[in-house]
């Protein structure tokens, strides 16, 4: 069971409504598909989104590392052998994490079907059923109340909050707006996407707790290689702290914890460079006894279903910010994880359990 080839399709989705945090405004998902067929007939999927501001990876960038540098090293290549794969893909190329990620989720999508189990269940197999939260985009905290009602009334129970864009006083008039529409019974987690500085972060949060908020967490508060700082908030609040864009690698996963600089990390499988090293993260935060959430970017269903797959592996990842796809004004692909309001019910399918990929554009063959 080889590589024997490797496909990219450029995809653009529309949103539904401009996403906007304290980083950037996103209007289209774009993303490249990756498609990986073995000697066998099998063929695996994946996705990488470019997200300039966190990863650095460009549509152009992901494009050439996976036709031009990750094909000639992996073509050939036994999927039986899959450590050396990885370990191939992981060392053909620094950086370029989304393009990694995409051969990843592909290639554990193949192994999976080789193997007649769904992945979620071949990597651990936890959990069937998740609960995602909704992400109420950075505006007027009337639009933001507005927003977080209709998604209340929507079945959804826990709303993922972005603030950082603007001054410490406009953030929690945002958060309050959003407490006074929802009442107290919703869970709220908040997203600063390194919008403060560390004092800053301390004097917001500590306004919120003494103001009664109830925040369940705050994410990134601080510049993703502040380290420092994000230690210095995590020790100076009651609310928990999640380290999001500090944490690409196990590496980078394994400061934050050895240091306490967090409460809580994020693995996106676009900062990890895909399931293996997200696995790696995942385990490394349980022998710490940390709770880990699986969050992503602006992807479409497929990406997002790899990322549930590890997420219901594994019992340390408690949090799912998998609402992505239901900011789409279509969905690209046929199977995968299925929506029911907040409920994420997992495949039973073997590998991803993606039945079919509805794309108009034309796939270019990357060898």
């Amino acid at each position: 069971m080889n590589i024997q080839s490797i496909e990219t399709v450029n995809v653009a989705v529309p949103l539904k409504k401009p996403f906007k945090t304290a980083l950037r405004t996103v209007t289209v998902a774009e993303s490249i598909y990756v498609k990986v067929t073995c000697s066998d007939g099998t063929t695996g999927w994946g996705e990488a989104p470019p997200t300039h501001v966190i990863t650095g990876d460009s549509l152009a960038g992901i494009k050439y590392a996976v036709e031009k540098v990750i094909t000639p090293a992996l073509i050939g290549k036994s999927l039986l052998a899959m450590e050396d794969v990885f370990q191939t893909l992981d060392q053909c190329m620094v950086g370029n994490t989304s393009a990694k990620a995409a051969i990843d989720m592909a290639v554990y999508d193949c192994f999976a079907q080789h193997c007649g189990l769904p992945l979620y269940q071949l990597l651990g197999g936890y959990r069937s059923r998740l609960e995602t939260d909704y992400t109420v985009s950075v505006n007027t905290p009337e639009e933001m109340a507005e927003d977080a009602v209709q998604y209340i009334e929507q079945g959804f129970t826990c709303l993922k909050v972005k603030v950082g864009k603007d001054d410490i006083e406009t953030d929690i008039w945002r958060i309050q707006s959003i407490r006074n529409h929802v009442g107290d019974n919703i869970l709220i987690r908040l997203d600063a996407n390194q919008g403060w500085g560390a004092k800053e972060a301390v004097k917001a949060i500590r306004k919120m707790e003494d103001g009664g908020l109830d925040i369940e967490l705050v994410e990134q508060p601080v510049k993703a290689g502040d380290i420092a700082g994000l230690k210095f908030v995590t020790d100076h609040v009651e609310t928990p702290i999640m380290a999001d864009e500090s944490v690409f690698s196990p590496e980078d996963a394994r400061k934050i914890l050895e240091t306490r600089s967090a409460d809580l990390i994020n693995i996106k499988l676009m900062k990890a460079g895909g399931i293996h090293n997200g696995l790696k993260i995942a385990k490394l935060a349980a022998s710490y006894g940390t709770e880990c959430m699986i969050g992503s970017m602006i992807e479409t269903k497929l990406g997002i279903t790899a990322a549930a797959h590890l997420a219901a592996s594994q019992p340390n990842i408690t949090r799912f910010d998998f609402d992505a796809p239901l900011m789409l004004a279509q969905n690209a692909i046929a199977g995968g994880i299925a929506y029911e309001g907040k409920v994420i019910r997992m495949p039973v399918e073997s590998g991803l359990g993606i039945q079919q990929v509805n794309i108009a554009a034309e796939s270019e063959e990357a060898r």
